[in-house]
């Protein structure tokens, strides 16, 4: 699949024409924090596959609901189910609902999920902020036709995720007690 402006417009108009809402923050809910969805405020639950280019979501655990509402008094957009490459899917198939999150407006983004890990001093149940990334994959979202109208073709990625958000986070887990790291993630197909 190449991701051109056009394929996000009509995702983004199909999912406007159920909800004229105006995200502040895009969640992309993973097997760690599924649960999460049961606490949004739910304005409009859309499956996947009723908004135009949209992949399915075919990992067990993951519903494939587009869900419209508020967390906390936050608008917000949730995957409630992501997408996998061991599904199949291609970088740029990934990534294309995040383009879409982009397109409603969204300007933060939270992706979870549950993995292993390689850090000794980490235990089974702790959180990890990710701080960067490393591509394994071989694949990347950025490759086609270059469109400004997405965005720019090559983006800095010396510093990949806000650094703000990062101590954001880490200072709420421990002002909450919870164990949380900061660490580096590798994409492979998962």
């Amino acid at each position: 699949m190449i991701v051109c402006r056009e394929h996000v417009e009509a995702a983004a108009s199909a999912i406007r024409k159920q909800w004229s809402g105006r995200p502040l923050s895009g969640l992309i809910l993973g097997t760690g924090l599924s649960n999460l969805a049961a606490t949004v405020v739910v304005e409009t639950c859309i499956d996947y596959e009723s908004i135009p280019n949209f992949s399915r979501a075919t990992a067990l655990s993951h519903r494939g609901r587009w869900i419209c509402g508020t967390l906390d008094g936050v608008p917000v957009v949730v995957m409630d189910g992501r997408l996998h490459g061991y599904e199949g899917y291609s970088a740029a198939q990934i990534a294309f609902p995040v383009r879409v999150m982009h397109e409603l407006g969204a300007k933060v983004l939270v992706v979870s999920n549950a993995c292993g890990g390689l850090n000794p001093n980490f235990r089974a149940g702790d959180i990890m902020v990710v701080e960067d990334q490393i591509n394994l994959t071989g694949d990347n979202p950025l490759v086609g036709p270059h469109d400004l109208n997405l965005g720019v073709g090559y983006p800095d990625m010396s510093c990949p995720y806000d650094p703000r958000l990062i101590e954001c986070a880490l200072s709420i887990a421990r002002r909450e007690g919870i164990v949380a790291h900061r660490g580096a993630c590798s994409s492979s197909t998962s």
